[in-house]
């Protein structure tokens, strides 16, 4: 009975008419959107990009938020979860392999001796250019921005810059790698492979 003198009220007031089916089509659009919403199913299938370290950690914190705040689903934050964890175990298992595994430590220590050969005959051609040895490793790379310098014996354990061990003492030097522990003049040190003898023209001075 209501609703029928609502639309006699209408039908006398052709601006209420307007105003109420104005009123209707936006709360229709409205539950139509809001039905699209709930139906749409939260990106599961993104997950699998979590599965690429570094990357699926954002991938994660993405899958996360939208777990939490816009689908409301447990799972889409659970795979989101996994992602950031996945990255973090992926990292630190290669970290702990890098300083500890001795096949990393072998591979390190490979990658030392050949510097150290290289750096040889950067502060050779050094003298050659200069007419006298560096005062530092650091000062070869005025010659050559890509002298390694740096110990890669040491692999992962290495904290800042860690170069090399050289002291020039008048007109020869000394070059030799600390080795994994770090510690100079121990077992572990490694020099340059080269034979040194009395006629050769190099200042490498021989280690015993």
């Amino acid at each position: 009975m209501e609703r029928l003198r609502f639309f006699r009220i209408c039908d006398e007031y052709p601006i209420l008419d307007v105003a109420y089916h104005h009123f209707a089509t936006l709360h229709y659009n409205a539950m139509n959107s809001t039905t699209i919403r709930s139906n749409s199913k939260p990106p599961y299938l993104l997950g699998l990009l979590c599965l690429i370290p570094f990357v699926g950690a954002f991938v994660g914190l993405g899958l996360l938020l939208y777990g939490l705040l816009k689908y409301k689903d447990k799972w889409l934050s659970i795979i989101g979860a996994g992602g950031i964890v996945w990255t973090i175990i992926i990292y630190s298992t290669l970290f702990y392999a890098g300083t500890h595994a001795s096949v990393f430590k072998k591979g390190f220590e490979d990658i030392s001796q050949m510097q150290l050969n290289s750096l040889l005959k950067n502060i050779e051609f050094y003298k050659l250019v200069h007419g006298q040895y560096p005062d530092s490793l650091q000062q070869l790379l005025e010659e050559d921005k890509l002298a390694p310098i740096n110990d890669a014996a040491q692999g992962m354990n290495t904290k800042g810059n860690s170069y090399y061990n050289y002291h020039k003492v008048g007109g020869k030097y000394w070059l030799f790698s600390s080795g994994q522990d770090g510690i100079p003049n121990t077992k572990d040190d490694l020099f340059p492979q080269v034979t040194i003898t009395d006629s050769s023209k190099i200042g490498l001075i021989n280690h015993r």
